[in-house]
């Protein structure tokens, strides 16, 4: 049930940066949504995580920083294999990086408080 809420959140994360960046669009309805969230999850879960552990070093000494340019990578990463999701350069992919990944964070320590009680 968690797996699926947190879903549900990065899709409503994804709807919101399309909505306020020009740059990042996403072709389709709601279905298109969660297909683009759950592709984008699936990258970050194994591309993602390699990556963040090969750059170890930079991470560091960026203070966690570089993982912004991680998550933009994997945001451009996702718009090339889906036809659904459309970013028109890297730094779209940067702002809509941060956007989602504050939504996201926002989102779900909500949705985690509401759980614990």
């Amino acid at each position: 049930m968690k797996l699926i809420l947190r879903w549900g959140v990065l899709a409503l994360a994804i709807w919101i940066a399309t909505a306020t960046l020009p740059g990042i669009t996403v072709v389709g309805g709601f279905w298109a949504y969660l297909w683009v969230a759950l592709l984008l999850s699936l990258i970050n879960t194994f591309i993602g995580s390699l990556l963040k552990l090969l750059t170890l070093p930079v991470l560091l000494l960026s203070f966690g920083l570089f993982s912004i340019v991680i998550n933009a990578a994997m945001l451009a990463l996702t718009s090339r294999w889906s036809t659904h999701l459309n970013v028109d350069s890297f730094w779209h992919a940067l702002l809509g990086s941060i956007v989602i990944s504050a939504i996201s964070w926002l989102l779900n320590s909500i949705t985690s408080k509401r759980a614990q009680f």
